[in-house]
């Protein structure tokens, strides 16, 4: 089975409520859905979620670059060879995960879809344990956030992400003191810093007055290029380290791993550049003693769909994160949501029945067919 041609949607998909972080707002997500074609008539789904400050893609220069490099470098290759199109797409230009990652999510859908597999099932994995997520809180005041956590224990979440980074630390440590005190012990809470403090001069003084709380851990408390700051912070604390930001592909694991700087990592498969790199980055993870947790860019059903199928595959994720399709008024497909669980298809491969008419709707140029 080759690749014969594909089809690509660029979209925004709409949310319910802003989605607020420490360095964006975002009213709606844009999104790339890829649409694969091959020889024998199946068609093979992914999605690419750019991210200028965290993967260093805009929407219109992913979509240029899959029209221009990518699909094109990987057009007439069989689907099963999904190393060699990895290779290809590395030959024809550094960087850009994202979209490697929707030609990646691509393949292993028509792969599996050819199988008769689940894509978790081809890798490997089985689904004999229940895939649960948490509410994520985005940035408001410590009141807001914390009648937030309690309609959250109400809806029967047992995991609270609080996303901080918004003013002063002093007002982040208000912030999640307000969550703990409304949550108690009836859940487990993580909190999200996405680089705000920066550096550990500020840092290490805002977590020290987080410690006794209970936390989970704290995600990326300072700069993603600031691997060795990371492991300051992570020498001096007693909160464990979690390790978003700074994770992109193997090389900056493989740094976090000789630095000690985490003691989780956050992957993400619009960073890793898709499924197959990230398979490798959770058994080298594994080696090292770190925590796995599979996040999301805020993808569709099809992007999430592809995440979860990673965490039933490899025991060692002992987390998900993968909500985006929560936040949407409208999608592109029907991942099924049993708060705090996700129901994962066992149908062929990513098991998403894609909505032509949503995605028809939900566009922001026109399709553009190879």
């Amino acid at each position: 089975m080759r690749v014969t041609g594909a089809t690509i949607h660029p979209i925004h998909l709409p949310l319910r409520d802003p989605f607020v972080v420490a360095y964006a707002r975002w009213e709606s997500m844009p999104s790339i859905i890829v649409e694969l074609h091959t020889d024998t008539g199946l068609t093979g789904w992914g999605e690419s979620v750019p991210d200028e400050t965290v993967t260093g893609e805009s929407h219109s220069a992913a979509v240029a670059m899959l029209r221009d490099v990518l699909l094109p470098a990987i057009r007439g290759r069989e689907v099963a060879d999904i190393d060699g199109a990895h290779a290809a797409m590395a030959r024809a230009v550094g960087g850009n995960p994202s979209v490697k990652a929707a030609i990646d999510l691509a393949l292993h859908d028509l792969l599996g879809q050819a199988a008769s597999m689940p894509v978790h099932q081809l890798l490997g994995g089985h689904t004999d344990r229940p895939l649960t997520y948490p509410r994520v809180i985005s940035v408001g005041t410590p009141e807001a956030m914390a009648s937030g956590a309690e309609v959250a224990l109400a809806q029967g979440f047992t995991e609270i992400k609080i996303k901080v980074g918004a003013g002063e630390p002093r007002e982040d440590i208000a912030r999640v003191r307000a969550v703990c005190e409304a949550v108690g012990e009836r859940a487990q809470v993580r909190v999200d810093v996405n680089q705000h403090w920066r550096t550990p001069a500020v840092a290490v003084p805002a977590i020290r007055q987080l410690e006794g709380l209970g936390l989970r851990w704290i995600e990326q408390p300072v700069a993603a290029a600031d691997i060795t700051g990371l492991a300051e912070v992570r020498s001096v604390t007693s909160v464990p380290i979690m390790a978003d930001e700074s994770v992109h592909g193997m090389a900056s694991l493989l740094q976090i791993i000789r630095e000690r700087a985490a003691d989780a990592v956050n992957l993400k498969l619009m960073k890793t550049g898709g499924l197959q790199p990230a398979l490798a980055m959770v058994a080298a993870a594994q080696a090292a003693g770190l925590w796995v947790q599979v996040g999301s860019m805020v993808e569709s059903s099809i992007g999430s769909a592809a995440g979860y199928h990673l965490a039933a595959a490899r025991r060692h994720v002992t987390s998900t994160e993968l909500t985006g399709p929560l936040l949407f008024s409208r999608d592109v497909g029907d991942l099924t949501y049993e708060p705090p669980t996700v129901h994962l298809s066992d149908s062929a491969g990513l098991g998403v029945r894609v909505d032509r008419d949503a995605l028809e709707a939900l566009l922001v140029a026109e399709p553009i067919a190879l």
